[in-house]
């Protein structure tokens, strides 16, 4: 296993990082856990194999997350670095400890090494944690109930610039893979300003995991579009480890085999995912540029928003999730505006 410095934290971590959102689920309802017996042994594994990073939240699969993340660390507690994260913005400092003293009860440690405000943006920033939870999180931190204060990030460059530059974060957790880039410019000013940057998604949430004609024929020497994946976001230099969230062995076992080596592309390597990147983004504009010159709609189709998700089957051959999309626009209508079949063929 490869290890890449965390900022200027002093923590080395492994490049492949343990996301603890996807872990194996049983039962049903309100009746949902984890599977311990198939997600213990995939944490296990991974440890074994030098994975020395995992990262949960209080509200991952189902509040469930945590406690098995506990029951993991069982023997391993001296090896692992844990990360964790506080949802709570309001104004009652108490939910707020009482989340910190859940997640120390539940992972079974007396101090958390990454303890991230989960979901920062800049409007969070300004309206919530530096008025009061910045504040609590300061003493939380004098008493020892965590290392370092870290953040996961959901918003702009812009927005994330402003994170970096408030000074109260030693590293910042947000999304980045083949199909959402967008952050690049903050990573690199992330890592300018010595701050870790810690990716979730990097398989783009499950949709770069199985088997796509699109990406597979990208590079001769990559077969599998999870690799290509994982190995896109580690050839970035910026990013100190790439969290990939396991819910299988066979997952695990990939991943391994992927991030034992230097994982990283080559500059050729590169310049042709971007070649072919922006090829499909041509491709996409031939369907649907965005410009929601189309609206409003009389009967309220959202019609940029169906050609953006068709754009994920026809373009970049991600027709499940695609289909999953949609199928959740269909079952939310009329909040996100309705599907296409409300079309009556009204010549707008």
């Amino acid at each position: 296993m490869i290890y890449r410095e965390l900022g200027t934290t002093g923590l080395k971590v492994s490049q492949l990082g343990f996301g603890a959102m996807r872990l194996p689920m049983t039962g049903e309802g309100d009746k949902r856990r984890v599977d311990d017996e198939l997600a213990v042994p995939m944490i296990h594994r991974a440890f074994e194999a030098g994975v020395n990073y995992i990262d949960t939240a209080v509200m991952y699969c189902a509040h469930d997350s945590q406690r098995t993340v506990g029951v993991a660390l069982k023997g391993w507690r001296d090896k692992v670095i844990v990360s964790t994260k506080n949802h709570y913005y309001g104004e009652d400092e108490k939910e707020w400890w009482q989340n910190l003293e859940d997640s120390l009860r539940l992972l079974g440690v007396e101090r958390i090494d990454i303890y991230n405000l989960h979901g920062i943006n800049a409007k969070k920033l300004q309206d919530a944690a530096e008025p009061r939870v910045l504040g609590w999180a300061r003493k939380a931190q004098e008493q020892g109930c965590f290392t370092h204060l870290c953040c996961s990030f959901h918003d702009s460059n812009e927005a994330l610039r402003k994170v970096i530059d408030s000074g109260h974060f030693a590293s910042i957790t947000l999304q980045y893979n083949l199909l959402d880039r967008k952050l690049e410019d903050g990573m690199a000013y992330a890592y300018e300003k010595g701050i870790g940057v810690a990716v979730m998604g990097p398989v783009g949430g499950g949709r770069l995991g199985t088997p796509n004609e699109v990406f597979q024929r990208v590079l001769p020497g990559v077969k599998r579009v999870p690799d290509l994946a994982l190995r896109f976001v580690l050839s970035n230099r910026n990013v100190s480890t790439a969290l990939s969230g396991m819910t299988t062995m066979q997952h695990v076992e990939e991943n391994l085999a992927t991030c034992r080596d230097e994982a990283a592309l080559s500059e050729d390597d590169l310049a042709a995912i971007n070649q072919h990147l922006e090829r499909l983004g041509k491709m996409a504009e031939l369907y649907c540029t965005g410009c929601d010159y189309c609206l409003p709609c009389p009967s309220e189709v959202a019609i940029p928003r169906i050609f953006g998700i068709y754009n994920q089957g026809r373009v970049y051959g991600l027709w499940g999730h695609a289909r999953s999309q949609y199928a959740r626009l269909q079952k939310v209508a009329p909040r996100d505006g309705q599907p296409a079949d409300e079309c009556n063929d009204c010549g707008e």
